[in-house]
């Protein structure tokens, strides 16, 4: 819930005598401790057990835990190892072709002097491998990449016949047949003809695209309805916190190569963050040479932005490196249409350098660094006092992995990860109705392991990993107007987390298993662990191009760490000593279910759909301290959210390509509240209301995503797409008239008091791309994007005054020239 109070003015729509309170709490908390009984219990006797083993044993138990550390990049990536050879034997220089539909995977690569080509991180699938090479005959080939090990495949040309007319026919590779459970891909060719974004949430744009994503505020990423539950995984390292414009830097969708999304049926790899999990793959395929792109982009809001990135390849080195920056005039969203001070500058820069030691050892280092400085926007009171609110995140990762391969049926990959993030919140003297000062900080230390051992019809994969944060809270504010009101908090804690894994893959003919165990253990202010289960199995049905799927997925997802020491401390009770709530924030724990299929239809379409239900204990949520833009975790007994997705795709046919996507979601909360700080007059809500539900923030009923595209001529191309959204829940307590006088007519149009819901939202996009040069060397790409071009008011989050309320961009048209080379 991106609105302050907007569940917590549901709870004082149903009063009850607060005596009871107490004991339900008690009451509460016992059936929350129930959740976790059988794996202490698990965790407990394994422990007795290990305990009364021999020294001998102890240590050999060990050292197989250290020996059997998980895989690459991406969970289900692998690698192809190709030679091209000629009839006798020799290696030959040429280009291939590497296509999956099933992945949005195209890409043309070239050989080495040998004949060699390595085309790490390619998501598991079927793949189409074209190599035209005069002087001898086109050759297609299909293969598949099931396994995190290198794959190596020979491909030999052939001589063409003087008589004989050579036909080839492509392999299809619309459905991936061993594809346990539903799996987004986006792809180099979306992300190369994607809509132009804001500066700040190009990739997140991208990733809301799909179906089972929706935005709050902020471009805050919702995935079937959790809460701050969202995980990146950046070139394999996990990022847990919180990555939306208003809180992290911006990774540009120019520097990412591809992504894969999970929302179900997510490998036992992944943890803690468990609404969905987003692979990010920032690294560019090895090419001898240099090769780099420059993109500048502009437009509305006084939008302005360049990307350039380049990698340089000789022998067995690779050197990488890109830079960005950008600015605008509407970077979060406004309260108003407005838009008042809404400036933002952002900037990153990162180098990356890989060496393959021998033909078994790859060492890679990554450095990245990036900011963001942004204004906070006022609303009609505010910019008539004269209110300036800034604020910035500064960030800086570096990253170092090494890969050994045992035998072409083990390999083992470890990496490490240390990162500094700072964020700052300023107020001038005219701020009204509060100045806010923050200074948060914090310093993070990562390490995984992993193997992953092939064994017949089975591939194992191990791994454990350690993630050790140390927060830094520093906060203030003053109440302005009359006499002022004054609190500061300063506090320090290290978040302690550590976790292990095994999973397994199991190919029998056209059926594919995956099933995993993974163990978390959470240590901040509370001091948790919990045995997960992971399992999902599908079948091919060749002769219908048809696969269905079944995933069950049980997730241990800890508590947000923004502002968690804040909320948490005793010093709070000082804002309001007399009327004040404060409960610790459990982990949530849930179960995942989802079914549903893959359908390939009329040789051409792609379908997607599928059925999910989300049981979640201790769900999360977020709160915000006294009228102001500060949030903090807090969580309620349970919910349950259910519904339905749909996806078409159409990769190419007759010069049409696109889709369209669309989700049904339906989410309820039960009271009472188990976590989180509560101030009057919430926590007198929050202590009274111990029974009944009311809807998920997330609860937008009917979401709709289009694009199709027309390829006009070779290299000249049209696209028009939809976003229709339903519109979600809202709780305001003031009278519908002080709104209008609040915030205008505009938005007062889109609010429909009566049932406590935004107005659906219908706007339309278009775009135009041209290729203006291409070469063997170069290619240079226009495109002009127009957005809203039916100038709808957006209104996406209203919460009442002062409380977060959200407008999307008014019609915009976005320019974007890009340089390949």
């Amino acid at each position: 819930m991106s609105q302050d109070g907007r569940d917590l003015a549901e709870l004082r729509r149903f009063p009850k005598d607060a005596a009871d309170f107490k004991s339900e709490q008690v009451r509460n908390q016992d059936s929350n401790r129930a959740l976790h009984v059988s794996t202490k219990q698990a965790v407990g006797a394994f422990c007795e057990r290990f305990d009364n083993l021999g020294t001998t044993k102890k240590k050999l138990i060990i050292a197989v835990l250290l020996w059997v550390l998980p895989l690459l990049a991406q969970s289900n990536a692998g690698e192809l190892r190709l030679k091209v050879i000629d009839p006798v034997g020799l290696g030959v220089k040429t280009t291939v072709q590497i296509v999956s539909r099933a992945n949005q995977y195209r890409n043309t690569l070239a050989t080495s002097d040998q004949g060699n080509l390595d085309v790490q991180r390619l998501p598991y699938g079927i793949y189409q491998l074209e190599v035209k090479q005069p002087g001898f005959a086109g050759t297609i080939k299909a293969i598949e990449i099931r396994s995190s090990i290198p794959t190596e495949y020979a491909i030999q040309l052939k001589l063409p016949s003087v008589n004989e007319s050579v036909t080839v026919t492509a392999a299809d590779t619309l459905i991936d047949p061993d594809q346990a459970g539903a799996v987004s891909q986006i792809g180099s060719d979306d992300v190369q003809n994607r809509l132009g974004s804001v500066p700040g949430r190009s990739l997140q744009d991208l990733v809301n695209s799909q179906p089972g994503w929706l935005y709050e505020g902020n471009a805050v990423l919702h995935p079937r309805g959790s809460e701050y539950q969202t995980q990146f995984v950046v070139d394999g390292v996990p990022l847990t916190d919180n990555r939306s414009p208003s809180l992290g830097p911006e990774i540009e969708a120019d520097d990412v190569q591809s992504m894969s999304i999970y929302t179900a049926g997510i490998p036992a790899e992944y943890g803690r963050k468990m609404g969905g999990v987003i692979e990010v793959n920032t690294l560019h395929d090895s090419q001898a040479g240099f090769h780099g792109q420059v993109a500048f982009s502009g437009g509305s809001f006084a939008s302005a932005g360049a990307f350039a990135q380049g990698q340089y390849v000789w022998g067995k080195n690779t050197l990488g490196a890109s830079t960005s920056g950008s600015m605008t005039d509407h970077y979060l969203n406004p309260v108003v249409p407005q838009n008042y001070s809404n400036t933002g500058t952002l900037g990153d820069f990162s180098v990356n350098y890989e060496r393959d030691l021998t033909s078994k050892d790859r060492l890679r280092f990554i450095v990245r660094h990036e900011l963001s400085r942004y204004d906070i926007p006022n609303e009609e009171l505010q910019q008539a006092a004269s209110q300036l609110q800034t604020a910035d995140n500064i960030e800086t990762m570096g990253i170092a992995s090494y890969q050994h391969t045992f035998s072409s049926h083990a390999i083992a990959d470890f990496r490490g990860m240390v990162r500094g993030n700072a964020n700052d919140f300023n107020s001038n003297d005219n701020s009204t109705p509060i100045e806010v000062f923050q200074h948060n900080s914090f310093r993070e230390g990562y390490f995984k392991g992993t193997a992953t051992v092939d064994h017949g019809r089975n591939e194992w994969k191990f791994g454990v990993e350690s993630d050790n944060t140390f927060l830094n809270e520093d906060f203030s504010y003053i109440i302005t107007g009359g006499t002022p009101q004054t609190f500061a908090f300063l506090g320090n804690r290290p978040d302690l987390e550590q976790s292990a894994f095994v999973q397994d893959q199991i190919r029998l003919k056209t059926w594919t298993i995956n099933a995993g165990l993974r163990w978390d253990h959470y240590q901040l202010l509370l001091n948790r662990q919990a045995l997960d289960p992971r399992f999902s199995i599908s079948r091919y049905f060749p002769s219908a191009d048809l696969v269905v799927h079944f995933s069950y997925d049980r997730v241990f997802q800890t508590p947000s760490f923004e502002n968690l020491l804040l909320s948490s401390s005793v010093a709070v009770e000082s804002i309001d000593p007399t009327n004040f709530l404060r409960l610790p924030v459990e982990p949530s724990e849930g179960n995942y279910y989802e079914a549903g299929l893959t359908k390939v239809v009329a040789g051409k379409i792609k379908l997607d759909a599928n059925y999910f239900r989300r049981l979640v204990a201790n769900y999360a949520d977020d709160s915000q301290i006294t009228n102001t833009a500060i949030s903090f975790p807090v969580a309620f007994r349970k919910s349950i959210i259910y519904g339905a997705e749909a996806k078409l795709d159409l990769p190419d046919w007759h010069r049409f390509s696109g889709f369209l996507s669309y989700s049904y979601t339906v989410g309820n909360v039960w009271l009472p509240v188990t976590g989180g700080l509560f101030l009057s007059p919430d926590a007198t809500a929050a202590a009274t209301q111990l029974t009944g539900h009311f809807p998920d923030s997330q609860d937008q009923r009917n979401t709709v995503r289009g694009r199709l595209r027309y390829q006009v001529k070779t290299r000249f191309w049209i696209a028009g797409g939809i976003q229709y959204d339903t519109g979600l829940p809202f709780d305001f307590d003031g009278d519908p008239a002080t709104a209008l006088a609040q915030y205008g007519q505009q938005v007062f149009n889109r609010l429909n008091f009566a049932r406590g819901r935004i107005y659906p939202s219908f706007q339309v996009n278009a775009s135009a791309g041209a290729d203006i040069h291409k070469s063997d060397r170069m290619t240079m790409r226009f495109q002009i994007d127009g957005q809203n071009l039916n100038n709808i008011i957006d209104v996406i989050d209203f919460g009442g005054l002062f409380s977060g309320n959200a407008i999307g961009p008014s019609r915009s048209v976005a320019l974007r020239l890009t340089t390949n080379f």
